[in-house]
């Protein structure tokens, strides 16, 4: 994964090394701002701070091989920030997007990307972090700091919803 040395001398103040463990993560960073701001120049400014706030926090990673699932906390913390600074912009892009859905063809209705943006924030994080970022239902608890119960639960009505999506309603914020 990453060499010790390399975190050892980013947690020093080297740039170069501190850009060698970003370069690594960009892309997971950025599909995962995506998924949560839906827009590129939204996804880009939350990858921006990202990254500003893990170089200002980088010594406070203890050890090399949690580096990515701290710069991933860090990530979706900035993402539900923002979005929560924005949520009136947000609310009129929701229901903007559900208008044009109707009229989206077959295929795009498919793509799953686009009903995982839909699903409550809770469930977006788990199904992200656990199918996109291959984590474990315990590294997910750790990361969320929550029960491992609470993890699953949140997992399978996620899965749930998105079934639903398929089977041709809408991911819909009330019940499953």
């Amino acid at each position: 994964m990453f060499g010790q040395s390399l975190l050892k001398k980013a947690q020093k103040g080297h740039q170069k090394s501190f850009l060698q463990l970003i370069e690594v993560e960009k892309v997971k960073l950025y599909k995962m701002a995506y998924v949560y701001m839906k827009n590129e120049n939204d996804a880009l400014d939350v990858v921006q701070e990202t990254i500003a706030r893990a170089y200002s926090n980088i010594k406070t990673v203890k050890e090399e091989q949690y580096f990515s699932t701290w710069l991933m906390r860090i990530l979706i913390n900035t993402a539900v920030e923002m979005l929560r600074r924005n949520s009136k912009v947000i609310l009129l892009e929701n229901e903007l997007g559900d208008t044009q859905s109707a009229y989206l063809p077959i295929e795009e209705k498919l793509d799953l990307l686009t009903a995982i943006e839909q699903l409550e924030e809770k469930y977006k994080t788990v199904i992200m972090l656990r199918f996109y970022q291959d984590l474990a239902v315990k590294d997910i608890a750790d990361f969320l700091n929550c029960p491992e119960g609470t993890v699953k639960t949140n997992i399978h009505r996620g899965i749930q919803k998105l079934k639903k999506y398929y089977e041709g309603g809408k991911v819909s914020e009330q019940g499953y």
